[in-house]
């Protein structure tokens, strides 16, 4: 998985020639692009019009090594953006707002023994600018972590149990009763989104697709719940799934026994409360995660709880720095307000009773409007991983 950034390449420097209008006067010319070199041996050359304000900043890599590039208040270590790993001849821009202070740009080159160098630094007169952001350390994040890996661990208790509740169902036939299982304990998984990449290899093992398998849904490699949802809405018999439902069995209890000893990174925190949604968008809205259940949207809520808890872990990290968390939460709301619509005849928060509607079945206008409010919820989301993550301080 990996983090949206609003980043773009930068095409090359736009031409300043003025073109002939049809009445024959030329058209006024368009300024040249203002390029920003990064390097192993200058960092932010080339800055020649600082100013307040909404603004592109084009960054040029003239060195040999990946490139991390943060503009920052000298005086006061804020932040105000960040352009990641920018690949030696490759030029990518950000949009920033620019307040007063004296700024200067900081490159952290990778495999360079001139590991992280400080540009030249401008002053701009005027107010600070409130989108710019106090660095976080890796302290500001001990204890955020250290909650949110208590949840981790409690939700994997319940997964277990729940999970040992859906063998039982198939083990004894009851296929009806499994159904209503096994969304129980899919969800339980689903509410735990940061710690995917931590769990590594169980992770897949979980909840992989069939994605390239060569097999598609009868690769041997195709197991976890989406294996078992497979065989519970395809009609396979109880014998045919035991299989299946004992092996996700002992990979969640594999994964239970295992986390003590496994690390949440810091830096995780901060990328998994845009990227959780982000999958979201991109496998439970379109459909492509729904091996037969019709539950995507009921994964969807699930995963906007998983997005709440760390919200909820880091607000003491964001409540200074980001002034359009409330406008985060806002649309958090009123994103699962939308999902709640289309689960009907279930009891006030009981996801898996009542029936959810399948994302193949929504009226476009319905599906416009839920991918319509989710991306302009992930454009909130976005800058919250800039913001946290971890950082040494250099004053």
């Amino acid at each position: 998985m990996g983090p949206v950034r609003r980043i773009v390449v930068a095409v090359a420097a736009m031409s300043t020639a003025a073109a002939a209008s049809a009445c024959g006067h030329p058209t006024p010319a368009k300024p040249a692009q203002q390029i920003i070199d990064v390097s192993e041996d200058a960092c932010g050359q080339g800055w020649t019009d600082p100013h307040t304000g909404q603004q592109t900043l084009y960054f040029r890599n003239t060195g040999s090594n990946p490139t991390t590039v943060d503009l920052i208040d000298v005086r006061s270590g804020a932040i105000s953006a960040e352009v990641p790993n920018i690949g030696p001849n490759t030029t990518r821009s950000t949009r920033v707002d620019v307040g007063g202070g004296t700024f200067a740009f900081r490159c952290a080159m990778e495999g360079s023994s001139n590991a992280m160098i400080t540009g030249p630094t401008v002053t701009i007169a005027g107010p600070p600018a409130a989108s710019a952001a106090a660095p976080v350390t890796p302290e500001d994040l001990y204890g955020p972590d250290k909650q949110y890996v208590d949840y981790v661990a409690a939700g994997l208790n319940r997964l277990a149990t729940d999970t040992d509740t859906l063998r039982a169902t198939v083990d004894r036939g009851d296929l009806a009763a499994a159904r209503t299982a096994w969304l129980t304990a899919h969800l339980d998984y689903e509410r735990l989104g940061a710690a995917y990449d931590a769990f590594g290899d169980y992770d897949g093992k979980l909840d992989g697709r069939t994605d390239g398998l060569p097999g598609g849904t009868a690769d041997p490699q195709f197991t976890g719940f989406h294996r078992v949802e497979y065989g519970l809405w395809h009609g396979e018999s109880a014998a045919t799934l035991a299989g299946s439902a004992d092996q996700l069995t002992r990979d969640v209890h594999g994964l239970v026994a295992d986390f003590p000893n496994i690390q949440v990174p810091l830096l995780d925190l901060g990328l998994r409360t845009h990227e959780i949604l982000e999958n979201t968008l991109q496998f439970e809205m379109t459909g492509d995660a729904d091996y037969g259940s019709g539950t995507s949207l009921a994964t969807a809520a699930a995963n906007v709880t998983g997005t709440r808890e760390l919200l909820t872990v880091l607000d003491p990290v964001l409540r200074t720095r980001y002034q359009q968390l409330p406008q985060v939460t806002t649309w958090l709301n009123r994103f699962e307000a939308m999902l709640q619509a289309h689960h009907a005849d279930a009891a006030p928060g009981d996801p898996t009773g009542g029936t959810w509607t399948a994302v193949s079945a929504l009226s476009p206008s319905d599906r416009q409007r839920l991918n319509g409010t989710l991306s302009q919820l992930l454009e909130y989301l976005a800058p919250i991983a800039t913001i946290c993550k971890p950082r040494k301080t250099f004053q």
